[in-house]
C-alpha cells in the first residue's frame, strides 16, 4: 500500500497520527484479535473509533520472541505506572520494543490484565463462562507466530482506566478516551504487535458494549 494520508483531513478516524506513507490501515471487529509487525521506525496509529473501548495489547521482538514486553521494567525505568507520550515499552532485558510518540488520551493501564474464562466466571459469576476473553484471543492469533500460553505476559491495556486506590485495590472504571482517540507507537526494533480488542462486557472499560477500533501504520518522511 502506498497511500499518503492528507493531514488536512480533520477527521481524526481517518488519519493516523505521524503522517507518511501508510503501509498497513485494518480495522479489528468489536471482540477480535489482531497481529502485524511493525518494522522499525515505522509508527502504528491505534484509533478508539467509538471511544471507550481498552485494546489489550503485548509485544515481542520479531526476531525473538523470546524477548517480550515487560509491565515491571517499564514501569520500573519510567517511575510510574501509566503509559503516555515519551514512554518507552521495554523487554526485561532493558531492551526498547516500541516508543509512545503521541498520545490524545493522556494515560493507558499498565496493572489491569487481560480478561479470561477463568477471571470473568471468579469475578462476575459461572452465567459468564460461555464468553471469551481476551487470553483466549491471544492464543488464537499468538498461534499464527508460533506462540502459546507460555509466551504471554503481563500486557498493555491501550484506552483502559484503571485508578489505584490509596490502600492499592485496583478500579476499573470508565475510560478517559473518546470516539476518533489515537495514540502512536514508534517500533524501535522490528515489533510483533499482538491485540484483543477486548470482549469484555461485565465491566466499564468498553462501555459494556465492544466497539472496533483502527490500526494505522505509517512509515515517516525519513524513512520513506
Amino acid at each position: 500500500m502506498t497511500t499518503t494520508y492528507d493531514t488536512t483531513d480533520n477527521t481524526t478516524a481517518a488519519r493516523p497520527l505521524v503522517a507518511g506513507p501508510v503501509v498497513l490501515d485494518e480495522h479489528v471487529a468489536a471482540r477480535a484479535a489482531w497481529s502485524a509487525v511493525v518494522a522499525a521506525g515505522d509508527v502504528l496509529t491505534i484509533v478508539d473509533l467509538a471511544g471507550n473501548q481498552a485494546v489489550d495489547c503485548l509485544l515481542y521482538a520479531a526476531t525473538d520472541t523470546a524477548v517480550r514486553y515487560s509491565a515491571p521494567e517499564t514501569i520500573r525505568r519510567q517511575g510510574r505506572i501509566t503509559l503516555t507520550t515519551g514512554s518507552v515499552l521495554r523487554a526485561d532485558t532493558g531492551d526498547a520494543l516500541m516508543t509512545v510518540v503521541a498520545d490524545e488520551v493522556g494515560a493507558h493501564d499498565t496493572l489491569g490484565g487481560a480478561c479470561s474464562k477463568e477471571s470473568n466466571t471468579l469475578r462476575y459469576g459461572q452465567h459468564t463462562r460461555a464468553q471469551h476473553g481476551c487470553m483466549e484471543n491471544f492464543l488464537l492469533e499468538g498461534s499464527r507466530w508460533g506462540l502459546t500460553a507460555r509466551d504471554l505476559a503481563s500486557n498493555i491495556n491501550w484506552f483502559m482506566n484503571v485508578p489505584v486506590d490509596p490502600d492499592g485495590a485496583l478500579g476499573i472504571v470508565d475510560g478517559l478516551s473518546a470516539p476518533g482517540k489515537r495514540v502512536a507507537l514508534r517500533a524501535d526494533v522490528d515489533t510483533l504487535v499482538l491485540v484483543s480488542n477486548c470482549p469484555q462486557i461485565n465491566n466499564p472499560c468498553n462501555a459494556f458494549d465492544p466497539t472496533p477500533v483502527r490500526m494505522i501504520v505509517t512509515r515517516p518522511a525519513d524513512l520513506a
